[in-house]
């Protein structure tokens, strides 16, 4: 099974518009980060984590040419923007995507594309087909998923567990219960947006914790900020094992 980065940055990521930092003005394409969202892909089908602004973007970069499904982990803007165009899917795979959220997501989803789900829809529009999903494991295909319930501020938000690696980004809270799903995993994401502390996300000092309590063979920071500056200045703050995850990272899982 395979893990492929497709974004690794927030809508504070890198570039920013007009900022003249040196994150953002870097020409290392570690430093040029899109949208956090992973692909997962087993021997049968592939699957998506969120969304962003970015996701045309992505897949076409990717060349992906087929997608069984979306799995989202809350409802933010820049991690559902891009649910329009998984209508490219429903044409080249004639079907409806299978997408799974919590309810409250859903209803966001409901929301902010009011056009797909109208009774006499317009031609064209997206099809879905939506799944509700909590903090009990759900399978999609083969793949299995295990929910980490996360807070982001107040707001409760989902990571995952797909074997033996896991995926938490925009948190900056797990209660230690939630933690217990986490032992023994070998590879982890952690979301970590900038050094300094921040309201709503790790810190990547907070990051490290994480990673140090959790003990993974291998852990990758995304959902990465310009504030954090250039990889290359903050890749020797983090201890062996741990390094910044890049747009294109394809791991093995």
């Amino acid at each position: 099974m395979k893990v492929k980065f497709l974004g690794t940055g927030t809508s504070q990521g890198v570039p920013v518009i007009g900022c003249k930092c040196a994150a953002c003005t870097s020409d290392d394409p570690h430093d040029n980060r899109l949208r956090s969202s992973v692909l997962i892909e087993s021997s049968k089908i592939s699957v998506v984590i969120d969304t962003g602004p970015d996701f045309r973007q992505q897949m076409l970069r990717e060349e992906v040419s087929r997608l069984d499904a979306v799995v989202y982990t809350h409802e933010h803007r820049d991690h559902i923007a891009g649910m329009d165009d998984i209508r490219s899917f429903n044409f080249l795979q004639d079907k409806p995507m299978d997408l799974y959220a919590e309810n409250r997501v859903i209803h966001s989803l409901e929301t902010s594309f009011p056009y797909v789900f109208r009774e006499n829809k317009y031609p064209g529009v997206p099809r879905v087909q939506f799944h509700e999903i909590d903090t009990g494991s759900f399978a999609v295909g083969d793949i299995h998923f295990i929910p980490i319930r996360m807070m982001h501020h107040d707001m409760p938000v989902l990571g995952f567990r797909i074997k033996d690696f896991a995926y938490l980004v925009d948190t900056n809270y797990i209660a230690p219960e939630e933690k217990e799903k986490l032992m023994g995993i070998s590879q982890v994401v952690i979301g970590a947006i900038r050094k300094e502390k921040h309201h709503s996300h790790f810190s990547l000092e907070e990051a490290i914790e994480l990673f140090t309590e959790l003990q993974p063979e291998e852990g990758y920071i995304s959902h990465i900020s310009h504030q954090m500056g250039r990889e290359r200045d903050y890749k020797t703050l983090m201890p062996e094992g741990l390094s910044a995850a890049y747009d294109g990272l394809c791991l093995e899982i």
